[in-house]
């Protein structure tokens, strides 16, 4: 491993992965094409970069939302010198305005920000009604580098493992589940913690946080009973469909043990929780879902997408789901299921499209034509970085601080690891982002440089344990 680069006074851009499955090529595909700027990267695990903020010369971090919990860390790196910008990687498909801002919104956060990029124009419009926005930030309507991934000219950097995909599972109907609200793997992270007592009033879980308790108690009411109607449909479609293949693919946050019950007594279900979901819609015959993000996806792909609501609420299914249901068929029991899902195996129907659905993913979701969304997000960075120099360094007082809050800070969630029954522990961690070898990452660059069309070699150097520098 390098260090060099690490000490190299060139300013950066500093790229946090949290979730490696959900960002990682996004983010890279980012970091190569602000290499082909001139504009070099540290990307990888959002733990470690953290945790040595203080070795890097003074950059560009680019946050991927502004929680109440992250403030501390942007107030570091503020304190250190660094510019802060941000998306949002939840804001696509979000809550009502109120219920987001106290879940997804921090004023503590927004403070330390230059640069916003919003996903389209209801995202930006969302961000404008927060009344605590800072007079004159900018908010930049770019698109967002996991939207970019569902471009035609970029799709060949799946195709051989959509290919394998395909030579595996042949002609499949795709179930992505998102019944994390009442089916955690951990009971903390639900809408409701369990009651000790029958008639007890259940405490709220992770999920509910910052939503009024009439509206967590709605929205666990319908996401239990689809939850029940979905464990009932699929050894239904498995009976139904002899020459098709069932993938159940789980929420990242469920528990995948009930599907691997249900699975077990059928004869073409396979429940897959591994691998970005981008390459099985690539590779899937249709969608099954309920509210789901991943059905926006489908639809910017040209995916065939089925919203199956057995159980309504008007409230939830055109306030917060909105967007995935008017994006797809829609059925309303299993029979009208069963007959739409014959007629797109058989051709006879496509995707649910039409001017009113472009139009309502158009003003929810920019770039998806033109230059890509990390083109447009490369162009204000470059600016930012050109008057980085320019700009005023944080008295050294303040330098002094963050430098001592960022050492303790590390130390406190080094022993946090050290704690094998915490969600922040080594294991969990791990499992969350396992170890990227360095041949991986460059194999992976050189994909991106291929589908671009750029036939410079970038290089890729492995800074430490779990981040990458990416240069020209």
């Amino acid at each position: 491993m390098t260090t060099g680069a690490m000490k190299s006074k060139k300013p950066v851009l500093l790229i946090p992965v949290e979730n490696q499955v959900r960002e990682l090529d996004a983010k890279l595909l980012l970091a190569c094409i602000a290499a082909r700027r001139g504009l070099p990267s540290i990307i990888g695990s959002k733990r470690e970069l953290e945790a040595r903020i203080t070795n890097f010369p003074r950059g560009v971090y680019l946050a991927k939302s502004m929680l109440y919990g992250h403030a501390k860390f942007l107030k570091i790196a503020r304190k250190l010198g660094h510019e802060i910008t941000a998306w949002d990687e939840d804001a696509l498909v979000h809550l009502p305005a109120e219920t987001y801002f106290s879940r997804r919104l921090s004023t503590v956060s927004i403070d330390c920000l230059s640069h916003l990029f919003a996903w389209g124009e209801d995202n930006a419009e969302l961000w404008r009604q927060y009344p605590d926005l800072p007079s004159g930030l900018p908010i930049h309507i770019t698109g967002n580098p996991r939207n970019d991934l569902l471009r035609a000219e970029i799709q060949p950097y799946y195709e051989k493992e959509v290919s394998k995909i395909r030579a595996a599972y042949g002609d499949f109907i795709l179930i992505n589940t998102n019944f994390n609200h009442v089916n955690a793997f951990s009971p903390i992270r639900n809408l409701f913690l369990p009651t000790k007592n029958p008639g007890d009033k259940p405490k709220y879980g992770r999920a509910a946080r910052g939503m009024p308790r009439a509206y967590a108690e709605g929205l666990r009411d319908l996401k239990q009973a689809t939850f029940e109607h979905f464990q009932e449909m699929i050894p239904v479609l498995d009976k139904a469909f002899k020459d098709t293949t069932i993938v159940v693919h789980p929420h990242q946050v469920e528990n995948p043990e009930v599907y691997h019950r249900i699975a077990s007594t059928c004869k073409r279900v396979h429940v897959i929780n591994e691998g970005n979901v981008v390459l099985w819609l690539m590779a899937c015959k249709a969608l099954i879902h309920n509210g789901c993000t991943t059905s926006v996806e489908a639809f910017a792909m040209g995916v065939p997408t089925v919203s199956y609501r057995a159980t309504t609420n008007d409230e939830y299914d055109y306030g917060f789901y909105r967007l995935p249901n008017m994006l797809s068929h829609q059925c309303f029991n299993i029979k009208e299921l069963k007959q739409t899902l014959e007629k797109i195996l058989s051709g006879e129907i496509g995707d649910e499209n039409g001017d009113e659905r472009q139009a309502l993913i158009d003003h929810y979701l920019a770039a998806q034509t033109g230059p890509l969304a990390c083109e447009r997000i490369v162009d204000v960075l470059e600016r930012v970085m050109a008057d980085l120099p320019n700009l005023p360094r944080p008295p050294m007082g303040d330098r002094l601080q963050g430098w001592f809050k960022a050492t303790k800070r590390r130390v406190r969630r080094w022993n946090k690891l050290r704690k094998t029954d915490s969600t922040r522990s080594l294991e969990h961690q791990q499992k969350k982002n396992p170890e990227v070898p360095l041949a991986e990452v460059r194999n992976r660059v050189a994909r991106f440089q291929r589908v671009l069309g750029d036939d410079d070699q970038l290089n890729v150097e492995q800074t430490s344990h779990s981040l990458f520098r990416i240069s020209t």
